[in-house]
């Protein structure tokens, strides 16, 4: 599965194309600027863009009124195809976010519900009682997404609305070209329906790559050879920061262990769940870690571990942004151009790293040092070994790594490195050895 070797690269187009926040009707062809950053895509080394809701909404993206029209505030179908083959010929894939949970009021069959009630073709399209009534008086009660009535819940269990799912996504194949979707709440989505959409995009396009929003529980559960590829890994996003806050790196040091290591215990070895510092529902990185300087060490350890990595648009530069409530645009920013610097530099030589390392996109995982500042794993496969080194203390660290001796190679800096039992670390450092 190419995804399993790729770096994704998210984006929220109604915020990055400066759109409107709710859909004032007017058709703009703000998508394309998205096609203005293919270059700069290529270069960082992105393999894939995942975009969230393209689709035409009632507001932001996830209360979908039409599943075969862009929205309009984005521009129109022929705008995002041309997005598509521009991407695609900078060697960037694609993954639509696939919102199949719910649907906008303003989707077309609910509001053919709403004018017909009874009558109406679609009304088992949805989870609805027509003794009761809705907070908007609808005349009947319908069940919206976790308590929030302005996502209608879809009847996953009806045959024609699945029917109509899977056209839609034939749909985005035939018309755009893509390569895979992300799953809007995939913890609520019917597991038969992703059975059904596993075998169907299969079918579609070879390797066409699945990966759910999951926020908590056991991703067994729906990544495996029948549902997902992948899946979102929360519990090591949560890791990732707070290890840094709390200067206390045996947090993620578990949690990646408990996840991939050797013991047989170790619930996901062998699968790729997708890794992220931050992304369009939580506050970035630059905001949430206390100490600035922890920035590059964060991401020296998201490519270092296993999973396929995420970035969120903005972040490679460290854009701050803080979630507030109310306020999407605070993590769903505009920008006009991308603003490279030092940080920028620094994740593109990760991604080459990562690219050219069996090691780190494939490789097993064992903790080899732990300490509260510092943290050193190991990643390797039949064909390389590497050693993930990093400091978070403001001094530098020697670390007792036992029988490892030898000469290594650091890709980061490209130095030759005398290891006799003993690496040194220096102050805020983040090491790539090869053994």
């Amino acid at each position: 599965m190419w995804a399993y070797n790729s770096i994704f690269y998210q984006i929220y187009p109604i915020g990055f194309c400066n759109a409107p926040t709710h859909n004032d009707g007017q058709c703009v062809p703000r998508i394309r600027c998205l096609a203005s950053w293919a270059d700069y895509l290529r270069d960082l080394g992105v393999d894939a863009v995942l975009l969230n809701p393209v689709f035409e909404s009632d507001n932001h993206g996830y209360d979908t009124r039409d599943f075969r029209k862009i929205d309009c505030r984005l521009g129109t179908n022929d705008d995002f195809s041309d997005v598509c083959k521009t991407l695609h010929e900078h060697g960037v894939k694609i993954v639509l976010d696939g919102v199949f949970n719910h649907v906008g009021r303003g989707f077309w069959a609910f509001r053919d519900v709403q004018e017909k009630k009874w009558d109406s073709p679609y009304k088992d399209w949805f989870c609805i009682n027509f003794d009761g009534n809705s907070s908007y008086n609808d005349g009947f009660w319908y069940e919206g997404w976790e308590g929030h009535y302005e996502l209608v819940k879809l009847n996953l269990r009806n045959p024609a609305v699945v029917d109509y799912l899977l056209d839609c996504v034939r749909f985005w194949v035939e018309t755009f070209d893509i390569d895979g979707l992300r799953l809007d709440v995939a913890y609520s989505l019917d597991r038969d329906f992703m059975r059904r959409l596993r075998a169907f995009t299969g079918s579609l396009k070879d390797e066409f790559v699945l990966i759910g929003e999951v926020l908590f529980g056991d991703y067994n559960q729906i990544v495996n050879d029948d549902m997902l590829h992948s899946c979102t890994n929360y519990e090591c996003y949560k890791g990732l920061y707070s290890s840094f806050n709390s200067m206390n790196l045996f947090e993620i040091a578990h949690s990646l262990h408990r996840q991939f290591g050797a013991d047989p215990w170790c619930i996901y070895r062998g699968k790729h769940l997708m890794t992220f510092a931050d992304n369009h529902d939580v506050t970035r990185l630059a905001s949430i870690l206390t100490n600035k300087e922890h920035i590059p060490l964060a991401y020296g350890l998201l490519f270092g571990m296993p999973g396929i990595p995420c970035l969120y648009y903005g972040s490679e530069w460290g854009e701050p942004g803080e979630k507030a409530p109310d306020n999407d645009y605070a993590l769903r920013p505009h920008f006009e151009t991308p603003k490279p610097n030092d940080l920028t530099d620094l994740i593109r030589k990760l991604i080459q790293i990562r690219h050219g390392s069996d090691a780190l996109c494939n490789g097993s995982y064992r903790n080899v040092v732990i300490t509260n500042h510092q943290l050193i794993f190991e990643r390797a496969t039949e064909k390389e070994r590497i050693l993930v080194a990093v400091n978070a203390a403001d001094a530098p660290y020697t670390a007792s790594c036992g029988d490892l001796n030898g000469t290594a190679t650091e890709l980061l800096s490209g130095r030759k490195l005398d290891i006799a039992g003993n690496l040194e670390l220096p102050a805020y450092s983040i090491q790539y050895l090869v053994l």
